[in-house]
């Protein structure tokens, strides 16, 4: 199978990638807007994106898509965007270093929706991360 279909290797990736985009968004959001800064990135990502499929040939027609898929696709991209909104706003207040635990409070959202919502199963060890997880994002953005 190798590293391209471990999804653990993807997630770490995501994680390092992720990791960068709070670094270089809180030094580039120095001189602009939060929101303006979520546009301009929001315009990269669509270029990057659109580059990749090109090139990857996985381009598919948006017409053949089930309704069911654009329903949660654009929820999905709403949530998105509210998201970086708001992320980009805290980054513009807060200090990346505490901004960044307090929206990983995410994992414990995920947790708790995908157990509610899609029906999920996680074991005490698996909510004891969880726990642990939302405890320490807690810790980090405290400024002590």
């Amino acid at each position: 199978m190798g590293l391209s279909g471990n999804w653990q290797f993807w997630a770490l990736l995501s994680a390092g990638f992720a990791a960068l985009t709070a670094i270089f968004a809180k030094v580039g959001i120095e001189w602009i807007d939060s929101d303006y800064a979520t546009f301009i990135r929001t315009l990269v990502i669509l270029a990057m994106i659109s580059l990749f499929l090109a090139i990857s040939g996985k381009w598919q027609n948006p017409s053949v898509l089930p309704g069911r898929a654009w329903l949660f696709l654009i929820l999905s991209g709403i949530a998105t965007g509210l998201s970086w909104l708001a992320y980009f706003r805290a980054l513009q207040l807060g200090d990346a270093a505490r901004v960044a635990p307090i929206d990983k409070l995410s994992i414990v959202l995920v947790a708790i929706f995908g157990v509610v919502f899609l029906h999920e199963k996680l074991g005490w060890a698996n909510w004891l991360g969880v726990a642990m997880i939302a405890g320490g994002a807690v810790l980090l953005s405290v400024r002590i």
